[in-house]
């Protein structure tokens, strides 16, 4: 683990960005940016395309560690380089932004109210792959849909047996358990989801150290607990669908939360931007999230 990463992801002021849309997601990020389904044929040009957006958001001045403290890649961006780098190396040597990796797989079909994670078949060579690539950490959603003990129990015991096996790779597992933005018990579910969370944390040694990826909560300062747990690296926000401006001024009112906004992020900019108007939307959004993040 890096010591002066660890650091920055413990303190530094800013968010993280979701750059790891993947397999389905992927046409509706580049539709969301302007690139139709005609302009590209077939995976391989999709995910061109896709390395192009990211390259253009990772590459641009507005985009440092200055505010942008970490960043959440697909493996295929991790696989990919970036102005002749692996895009790991160019994020932390170029922008000093920690390199996290997405490595779930998707999600299986509802029970109990959640959705568990499908199996991650091949994990342990993807962890050492990624450790090679200098990535500091990992990234795995669930997604819980009501207020079922069992189910929410399920998920976070899934989260946490897979972060397991990630620490002892020696990299920082992001743990995302999303409640649905939509759902009409989601006061009831983040309160049974805290409860579970919290107990797992609590049986972590002191040398095992995770990140908790979640929607921002109903009751503000709702996870406070996690924020200040010593083996909990940092609590950020997932935007859930909200709008940017929502999901900001949702986040504002938690002290300690910061975000990893992945849609939130991207909203406003287009492949048909110049590069002057390009650049003045993301800073701005920079800005904007930054701020939300700062309280």
């Amino acid at each position: 683990m890096n010591n002066e990463q660890l650091e920055q992801m413990s303190t530094g002021a800013g968010f993280i960005a979701a750059l790891d849309q993947s397999g389905g997601s992927t046409p509706k990020a580049l539709l969301a940016y302007g690139v139709t389904e005609d302009e590209y044929s077939g995976d391989d040009e999709m995910f061109d395309k896709v390395h192009e957006m990211r390259s253009r958001i990772m590459t641009n001045s507005a985009f440092n560690g200055d505010r942008v403290i970490g960043a959440i890649l697909f493996e295929m961006t991790m696989d990919r380089q970036v102005e002749g780098q692996d895009t790991g190396d160019y994020l932390w040597n170029e922008k000093r932004v920690v390199p996290f990796l997405k490595v779930d797989k998707g999600l299986v079909d509802e029970a109990n109210g959640v959705q568990l994670m499908k199996p991650i078949p091949g994990l342990t060579d993807l962890l050492a792959r990624a450790a090679s690539k200098n990535i500091f950490g990992t990234k795995m959603r669930s997604v819980i849909k009501m207020a079922n003990q069992a189910g929410i129990d399920a998920i976070v015991a899934q989260q946490f047996e897979v972060g397991l096996e990630i620490i002892a790779a020696g990299l920082v597992p992001i743990l995302e358990p999303e409640v649905d933005i939509n759902s009409p018990e989601k006061a009831e579910a983040e309160a049974m989801l805290r409860a579970s969370l919290l107990e797992h944390a609590n049986k972590l040694s002191a040398d095992q150290h995770i990140m908790l990826k979640v929607t921002i909560p109903e009751e503000d300062n709702f996870y406070a607990d996690l924020i200040a747990h010593p083996q909990v690296v940092r609590v950020v926000a997932l935007s859930g669908g909200y709008s940017r401006d929502v999901a900001n001024d949702r986040l504002s009112r938690n002290n300690g939360m910061i975000a990893s906004f992945s849609r939130a992020l991207g909203e406003g900019l287009s492949a048909k931007q110049s590069d002057e108007d390009f650049t003045a939307t993301i800073d701005a959004t920079i800005q904007s999230i930054r701020d939300a993040s700062a309280t």
